[in-house]
C-alpha cells in the first residue's frame, strides 16, 4: 500500500484540509466540534510524536485504545498508525501493550498498564485534574509536541489482526455499497469502538475522501433535520 500507513492514506484522499474532515456531536451533552483535515492532522502528529518521543513506541508496538467515539479518538487512533503502532481496541490489556488510552471512567479496568494515558473527552481537550500517580493527561501530554510527523510504515497487523492493506480494502467495499465518494458528507451514528465498527464507519468514509459528521446519544427522529443543517448526503444509523 502506497502510502505507508493508513493515516498517510487518510490525509492524502483529503482535497481541502480547511474543510471539515470530523464533526463530532454529542447530543446528550449539547457538544458540537468541528475539525478541519488540518486541525485532525495537527492533534494526529502531536500524539505520533508523544508516543516515539515519549512512551518509546515504535512500528508493531502494540498501543491500546479503551475509548468512545469522539475526535480526541479519532487523533489517537490516527496518531497511533502514524507512529507504526498496531492498534487494539477495548479493555483486556495484554502483555506486549506499551501504552493503553483510556476514559476517567476506564482507569479502573487497565490496573496492568505500563503507560496509561487518560482522554478527557472534553470538546476543548481541557486537562483533567487529579489524576492517580502515573497515569497522564492526553491533551496536556500531546499539546506540546510538533505539529508535523515523518510516518513509520509497518507491514503487519495495525488493528487487531488486520495489516493496513487488508483494512483498506474492505474499508473500500464498505464505501462502494453505500455510495461513498469524495464530494460526500457522511452523517453517521454508527459505532466505532470495534474492528469492524472502526473500519465500516470511520475509515470508510475517510479513506473515499468523504467527510464524518458522527452523532453521539442521537434521536433517530432528529437526524434528517441534521443532516440538512450539516448539508449531509449520506445518513448511516
Amino acid at each position: 500500500m502506497n502510502p505507508a500507513t493508513l493515516t498517510d492514506s487518510i490525509f492524502g484522499a483529503v482535497a481541502d484540509p480547511s474543510r471539515p474532515l470530523l464533526t463530532y456531536y454529542d447530543d446528550r451533552t449539547g457538544e458540537r466540534t468541528e475539525l478541519s483535515g488540518a486541525t485532525l492532522g495537527n492533534w494526529a502528529a502531536k500524539t505520533a510524536n508523544f508516543l516515539a518521543d515519549e512512551m518509546g513506541v515504535g512500528p508493531g508496538d502494540t498501543v491500546r485504545v479503551d475509548l468512545p467515539e469522539h475526535w480526541q479518538t479519532a487523533g489517537i487512533l490516527l496518531g497511533a498508525w502514524w507512529s507504526g503502532a498496531h492498534v487494539r481496541l477495548g479493555t483486556g490489556d495484554g502483555p506486549d501493550d506499551r501504552v493503553v488510552f483510556a476514559s476517567v471512567g476506564g482507569i479502573d479496568d487497565h490496573p496492568d498498564a505500563d503507560e496509561l494515558v487518560v482522554a478527557s473527552l472534553d470538546a476543548f481537550a481541557l486537562p483533567l485534574r487529579d489524576l492517580p500517580p502515573g497515569v497522564a493527561d492526553f491533551g496536556s501530554a500531546v499539546r506540546i509536541h510538533g505539529d508535523g510527523f515523518t510516518s513509520r510504515p509497518y507491514a503487519g497487523a495495525v488493528l487487531e489482526d488486520t495489516d493496513a492493506p487488508t483494512i483498506a480494502q474492505q474499508a473500500a467495499a464498505v464505501a462502494s455499497a453505500a455510495g461513498i465518494g469524495a464530494a460526500a458528507r457522511v452523517l453517521s451514528t454508527r459505532e466505532w469502538r470495534t474492528r469492524d465498527g472502526v473500519i465500516a464507519n470511520l475509515l470508510a468514509p475517510w479513506l473515499a475522501g468523504a467527510g464524518l459528521v458522527h452523532v453521539a446519544g442521537a434521536d433517530a427522529s432528529s437526524l434528517p433535520g441534521r443532516a440538512e443543517t450539516e448539508k449531509a448526503t449520506i445518513i448511516l444509523s
